[in-house]
């Protein structure tokens, strides 16, 4: 029996993108199917949709009319089609409150995400692709399911320790300025590599896939990719 083929993927992404979440749940579906045939070791690319966000945040629709204008019934429409789209990719997008109807739910916030980006890059670092994965999904959840404030330091280390982080490490990690120049360095590498929207993924350091795509487009990418590294070694 032959080994799979291996792959890295790098996504550029940033948590506060509904579209990042969707990708990887499509890229996940893909995955499944190839597996025995390829194996991908994913890692998680800084990429700030919003750097200068404020720390207070911004309410989400009227950030969105502000940067898209958008008026609020085609605000709608999208975040209909797109739940759609998240629901097929195994990915949900609604906020899990007590009751049903959502009564109780605080409002949809964009907060500026450094503090994010920096601590994937400490969970990367330190723990490997594979918990850098967890931790990155828990901050989905944590945005999209829960509105918690991702721009509250208390509440990134509550959600690091949650996937096995050391929380006095992460803290300290937040504070260090080294890290947050490679943060910055690795956004200007995404900018270098013509990557205007995320998700963006790129494997093997080399073939890009822009947006979120389907799983079936998702694995014809990768078979390609497999077999030109393969022609690229036995060559």
């Amino acid at each position: 029996m032959t080994s799979p083929d291996r792959l890295t993927i790098d996504i550029w992404s940033d948590v506060m993108c509904p579209w990042c979440a969707i990708g990887y749940g499509q890229l996940t579906k893909a995955l499944t199917e190839l597996d025995g045939e390829i194996a991908a070791e994913v890692r998680w690319r800084p990429f700030e949709l919003n750097p200068n966000m404020p720390l207070e945040g911004e309410e989400q629709e009227a950030h969105l009319a502000r940067k898209y204008g958008r008026s609020a019934e085609e605000g709608a429409a999208v975040r209909g089609q797109m739940k759609a789209i998240a629901k097929s990719a195994g990915v949900s997008l609604t906020y899990e409150g007590s009751s049903d109807d959502q009564s109780d739910a605080p409002p949809a916030m964009m907060w500026n995400t450094r503090d994010c980006h920096k601590l994937l890059g400490f969970a990367l670092e330190q723990a490997g692709p594979q918990v850098q994965t967890q931790l990155k999904l828990a901050l989905f959840r944590a945005h999209f399911n829960q509105r918690r404030d991702l721009s509250d330091r208390e509440v990134l280390l509550d959600i690091a320790a949650s996937v096995g982080l050391h929380r006095i490490a992460a803290k300290a990690a937040l504070d260090d300025p080294a890290l947050e120049e490679r943060v910055l360095a690795e956004e200007q590498q995404a900018w270098d590599l013509n990557i205007a929207g995320v998700p963006a993924m790129v494997v093997n350091g080399r073939f890009m896939i822009p947006g979120a795509q389907s799983p079936e487009t998702y694995v014809n990418a990768l078979r390609r990719v497999a077999e030109k590294s393969r022609a690229t070694v036995s060559g």
